[in-house]
């Protein structure tokens, strides 16, 4: 088994945060209507992407209904609805949706990943749910050793990389397009691509599109 597969087998067996074990698995017992017969996933959820990806996306959380019942991150709800084809139209995935963790997609210099691997009541993870998952962060960023860019999706995401790097969150505040040198990387964050966000206007399609172009010319992507 190599580092990669060690490190997923490792990551879908936690159960470090009592609260969020809990919520997980309630979800994938009690389960949405729509989804009734369909066996959740309901475990914390690895990354998925190339290893070799020179771009990051880190959200924040896999969402309830979503990654906690597909197994993929942004896969089955609607911010995957927004991102996959945003991805696609960018040119950094081979086909524009993600409906399931067996239907054939493929990233291109790109690896999906969030602050925290379980989904939390509420999507908010508490300070120490963060920091529990924090050692998954630090042991996968370590293995994709090309990284040039970090996309953080919303505030927390973009946090969860400072507190990665050791910097001050005062000094490298969150906006849309904000913009921080880290060694040879580059922190690039987005508003989150969240219906909330999205139904709203908060960020469009054509928002979206302008960070992931801006993500591969810092990455040096055609």
């Amino acid at each position: 088994m190599d580092e990669c597969s060690n490190l997923e087998a490792q990551i879908v067996t936690c159960r470090a945060c009592p609260r969020l074990v809990a919520w997980r698995e309630q979800v994938g017992r009690e389960k949405r209507a729509a989804y009734r017969d369909v066996e959740y996933w309901a475990r914390p959820v690895p990354g998925f992407g190339d290893f070799d990806a020179r771009i990051l996306v880190f959200g924040l959380a896999p969402g309830a209904h979503g990654s906690n019942r597909t197994g993929r991150p942004f896969t089955g709800d609607a911010s995957g609805d927004f991102l996959y084809p945003a991805l696609y139209r960018a040119g950094l995935a081979n086909q524009p949706s993600s409906s399931h963790i067996n239907d054939g997609l493929v990233l291109h210099n790109v690896y999906i990943t969030a602050a925290v691997r379980c989904a939390p009541p509420g999507n908010k993870p508490s300070p120490l749910e963060l920091n529990a998952c924090a050692s998954w962060t630090r042991q996968e960023l370590a293995l994709l050793k090309n990284l040039k860019v970090y996309l953080a999706l919303g505030q927390i995401a973009h946090q969860a990389l400072l507190d990665y790097h050791g910097l001050r969150r005062s000094a490298h505040p969150f906006a849309h397009g904000s913009e921080y040198r880290l060694g040879e990387r580059v922190l690039l964050s987005s508003y989150h691509v969240s219906r909330q966000n999205t139904n709203t206007g908060k960020l469009t399609a054509a928002m979206f599109d302008a960070i992931l172009e801006r993500a591969k010319r810092l990455a040096s992507i055609p």
